[in-house]
């Protein structure tokens, strides 16, 4: 005799979840506004946001990408505002740095025209560096040299030192490949500093990585974090500012909001949200919010 299938009530109400977060993608128009990269000059520290956790970092006299993301949609799930800027108009890259292999992060195609574009300008592909265990997810992406870097460890390139450091997240590309590595990166050069934090939740870490790194600013994840369990991986806008104490960098420009729907709290709750507890906790002038394409020079 057959057995009635098994009733999975959990599976199903993430399903029903999802579909939500799917129609709602496809249904919103695509916003925000694409410009041309301005470009640093006498060693300034310049900051561009392209969306979500991808930058366009000038430091060192050296052009840095940090999960670089140009995907109108990630595989069912709409872009909901523009990348800020196009890879036709970069300048040519010198270092691409992946802080985990989940695919809001490592875009594997627009990882592949960086490195071709680049090519193109200068004759030599841009250097990616990435935790440990990702390389088989990036070698053949055109790059001219590949670095795996464990936690703490450095990468030095001209007069910048990268520095992989801890995050409380997970690097898995599929389900049964969870051995990948994660975390986040401190750049330093002479008086300039900025830490990605990647993806993480909030954990004792951001003050050891203040303590040892000293950050001038911070790039903090703020979104992903409704259902209340999502915390477990990501910062709340209230665990991104107890983060930004604990690192007690002098600036903190927010990011992993907004470009896609990943969870299920309003698009326009985590600024919001932000506003409020960096206000309550008198940092409110160290937030740089910045619009998709705009750069900032620290």
């Amino acid at each position: 005799m057959l057995k009635s299938p098994v009733s999975h009530p959990n599976l199903r109400q993430r399903a029903t979840a999802f579909g939500r977060l799917v129609r709602h993608s496809a249904v919103t128009p695509r916003s925000g506004e694409t410009r041309k990269p301005e470009l640093a000059t006498n060693g300034h520290l310049g900051v561009t946001f392209i969306g979500h956790a991808s930058f366009f970092v000038q430091i060192a006299g050296l052009n840095v990408l940090i999960d670089p993301n140009f995907a109108r949609w990630l595989f069912v799930l709409k872009r909901l505002r523009k990348p800020g800027l196009r890879i036709a108009d970069l300048p040519p890259i010198d270092l691409v740095l992946v802080s985990h292999a989940h695919f809001d992060h490592l875009h594997r195609p627009s990882l592949r025209a960086i490195a071709k574009r680049t090519k193109e300008l200068c004759g030599k592909a841009p250097v990616m560096v990435t935790p440990k265990h990702v390389h088989d997810l990036v070698s053949d992406l055109g790059y001219s040299n590949l670095i795996e870097l464990d936690w703490w460890a450095n990468y030095t390139q001209g007069a910048l030192e990268v520095t992989h450091v801890p995050s409380r997240h997970w690097g898995a590309r599929i389900l049964k490949d969870a051995h990948r590595g994660y975390g986040g990166y401190v750049l330093r050069a002479g008086k300039n500093s900025l830490y990605h934090a990647g993806d993480t939740a909030y954990f004792a870490g951001f003050r050891e990585i203040g303590e040892r790194l000293s950050p001038e600013v911070a790039l903090l994840p703020i979104g992903a974090y409704h259902p209340e369990g999502f915390r477990n991986v990501h910062t709340s806008p209230e665990d991104a500012t107890k983060a930004f104490l604990d690192l007690g960098s002098r600036w903190m420009i927010p990011m992993h909001y907004g470009s896609f729907r990943l969870s299920h709290e309003p698009v326009d709750e985590p600024l919001q949200l932000l506003e409020r507890e960096a206000a309550a906790a008198g940092v409110a002038d160290k937030v740089v919010v910045l619009d998709e394409g705009v750069t900032r020079f620290f």
